[in-house]
């Protein structure tokens, strides 16, 4: 691990610092070479193709021993005074296969420029799209929370009413059978025929009740039969 670090480390320097530093001498000399500026842009040509190349080819060929250090070893074999391989790399390896397709190329590069350019404006448009209903689908939202929240507070008071309804309901319900029975209670009726019987003399009925209530209901007409002749003899 810290030998990937070190050898990734080196190649950002060796690879891309350092030439770029003597790029800039160069570009800033009042007198610029052009052998010198051409073996520089050569370089960074060869530099970018590698670039390229390599997001590929390390997925099949980064397991081989040595990997990191050997594209170390080119990187320094391109720029190196007494080297200089970019010269032989770019005359004799990239120059040709360019020059036999580069018309190739270009029509490949423009069509691909094209898809890419109708592919953001599509991308774009979805999105756009996407984001205006996703908008629109929120202020739906919230105007529907908004329009409940009045019916909520209305439907709770209605249940309350209805509480409170239920619960007068049964205290009436509650109090009507105990008046009933007062009433019943303290003023017991009396058959009009057992009243003309009691007047006549008669003491008991066909009526009447039989028990402990029919005989004292009976001894009280007696008695009552009894004090209104007492009073009526005298006056004969």
């Amino acid at each position: 691990m810290l030998g990937d670090f070190i050898t990734r480390s080196l190649l950002m320097l060796l690879g891309y610092a350092y030439p770029a530093f003597e790029c800039y001498k160069i570009v800033e000399k009042n007198k610029v070479e052009i052998e010198e500026l051409r073996f520089w842009c050569q370089y960074w040509i060869i530099v970018a193709m590698l670039t390229v190349t390599e997001r590929f080819a390390d997925i099949f060929i980064s397991w081989l021993p040595m990997y990191g250090e050997m594209k170390l070893a080119f990187i320094i074999y391109l720029w190196y005074p007494k080297t200089k391989g970019t010269g032989y790399v770019y005359e004799v390896l990239l120059r040709p296969y360019v020059a036999k397709h580069e018309t190739d190329i270009d029509r490949k590069l423009l069509e691909l420029r094209a898809r890419v350019w109708d592919l953001a404006i599509f991308y774009w448009q979805h999105c756009a799209k996407f984001g205006q209903t996703t908008f629109v689908q929120m202020l739906q939202f919230l105007a529907a929370q908004s329009a409940r929240m009045p019916s909520h507070g209305g439907s709770e008071k209605e249940v309350e009413e209805g509480k409170s309804t239920r619960q007068d309901s049964k205290k009436s319900a509650q109090a009507t059978p105990t008046t009933t029975i007062n009433h019943d209670i303290s003023q017991p009726s009396i058959p009009k025929h057992v009243q003309m019987q009691a007047e006549n003399g008669f003491i008991t009925s066909p009526d009447s009740k039989a028990g402990p209530e029919g005989d004292g209901e009976n001894q009280l007409h007696a008695v009552r039969l009894r004090l209104r002749r007492s009073n009526s003899r005298p006056d004969q």
